[in-house]
């Protein structure tokens, strides 16, 4: 159903605005985002977007007319989708709109016949505004620095948010990192940032003082840019899918607290403790053993299906993050694995790894549980295949014989390069997984 796209509010004090430019043509596919105009404000010529996906079926202002905000500015709907009604629908400007706006409104409207009377367009922002406030000129750049910023810290990604929402941020001092976007795409809307804002510190909206922060400009150590070239590499040359598989926690956490109260018997001045990370790590290791295809690397005009199973830990640092190797996984026992993870994550925080220790892996898991992370997708380390991402366990009401019953879920996410693992392929290890993990003792007569 067609929609009618208006004259945004682009600035907090923005009434009207005067169309300066068409980015777009009648019959243009637009999505929300896409800038369609050019708009000058009180304060600055700034970019309208579009908050509708389909076709810009009709233009109903041309370039030079001034409208108020939340005018009718053009048309949104399917191809070939009739709007006549719709524009008949739309109210009639008042004699001092029409001498505003100083363009026909639509052909369907009596007073399209009448000259237009037009308003110089300005190509240029307006004059600099003698109060402190910086000047025109100066706020969309601001406003670009706020998406950059931004798209940094979301890994490259684009923020997506209205002109008004950016221009509220900047002058509060608001991240839009930090903002939670309601609209179509989590879109950031005004409405957002003002949430934001009254949830933030009083002392600023009661003194009115913008919290900002000064940019600062981060030099990309050596270990940065290596993970930062690799993982480019890796996610754009390797086509990755991903599968996903609930996990009951409950006999893994039952099967630690045996093994730590077996651990207690045999050293009473333990210091070191078997977590749910090492029975994962040794369950994978089993797995792999049992499915070659995942423990594997693509080499060009093949794929090498690794003897060994050499897993790798990703630790992260103060600027960076390793992986260092737990070497032949599958036939060390849990309390082995359990130390060497120790230890190998403790030399790697000190830096103190050898290369031989933290590269040659066959397969990489990563765990972001202690973080409260429920749920993540991991970029595969190359030339590996795959990557195990493990969430924490968590409290949720699971079905058991017919009845809900409150269970402890442990979420699992393997990334597959699908050049070498087709999608049957890493359900079935993951199966095996599950297996293992909601039946620990398994382990022990297969491996």
């Amino acid at each position: 159903m067609a929609k009618i796209q208006e004259m945004t509010q682009l600035s907090p004090t923005m009434e009207e605005g005067t169309i300066v430019k068409w980015l777009k043509k009648e019959g243009d596919s637009v999505s929300p985002g896409d800038i369609i105009a050019e708009v000058e404000t009180d304060k600055a010529v700034m970019e309208m977007e579009a908050f509708e996906s389909g076709v810009l079926l009709k233009i109903l202002h041309t370039e030079g007319a001034k409208l108020k905000v939340g005018q009718a500015l053009a048309v949104i709907g399917k191809p070939g989708e009739d709007v006549s009604s719709l524009i008949a629908d739309l109210p009639k400007p008042t004699p001092n709109q029409t001498k505003m706006e100083g363009t026909p409104q639509t052909e369907s409207d009596p007073q399209t016949a009448k000259p237009a009377t037009q308003e110089p367009v300005a190509t240029t922002i307006p004059k600099k505004d003698t109060n402190a406030i910086p000047s025109p000129q100066t706020k969309p750049t601001s406003i670009n620095s706020v998406t950059e910023v931004n798209s940094a810290n979301r890994g490259g990604l684009r923020v997506l948010a209205s002109p008004l929402a950016k221009s509220i941020a900047i002058e509060q001092g608001i991240d839009l990192h930090t903002v939670i976007g309601t609209g179509p795409e989590g879109r950031i809307t005004k409405k957002d940032v003002l949430d934001t804002l009254n949830q933030g510190s009083g002392n600023s909206r009661s003194t009115g003082v913008a919290a900002t922060r000064s940019d600062e400009v981060v030099t990309l150590n050596g270990m940065r840019k290596t993970i930062a070239k690799r993982l480019t590499e890796s996610k754009q040359n390797l086509p990755h899918f991903y599968l996903n598989v609930d996990v009951s926690a409950k006999a893994m956490e039952s099967f630690r607290t045996e093994l730590l109260e077996f651990q207690k018997h045999l050293d009473p001045e333990l210091q070191v403790k078997v977590s749910l990370n090492d029975i994962v790590v040794k369950a994978t290791a089993a797995a792999l053993r049992f499915h070659p295809k995942v423990n594997a690397s693509f080499q060009g005009d093949s794929i090498l299906q690794f003897g060994r199973v050499d897993v790798g830990i990703a630790v992260s640092l103060d600027g960076g993050l390793l992986t260092p190797v737990i070497r032949n996984a599958d036939k060390k026992s849990i309390l082995e694995i359990s130390k060497e993870v120790k230890e190998l994550a403790k030399r790697a925080r000190e830096r103190k790894l050898k290369p031989e220790e933290f590269s040659g892996g066959t397969f990489t898991i990563s765990n972001l549980g202690m973080y409260g992370i429920s749920r993540f997708t991991a970029i595969i380390n190359e030339p590996e295949s795959g990557i195990l991402a493990v969430g924490s366990v968590e409290d949720k009401p699971v079905v058991e014989n017919g009845a809900v019953v409150a269970g402890r879920v442990l979420s699992l996410t393997l990334s597959c390069d699908h050049r070498v693992i087709d999608g049957a392929v890493g359900a079935e290890f993951l199966r095996t997984l599950k297996s293992l993990l909601e039946q620990p003792s398994l382990m022990a007569g297969v491996v």
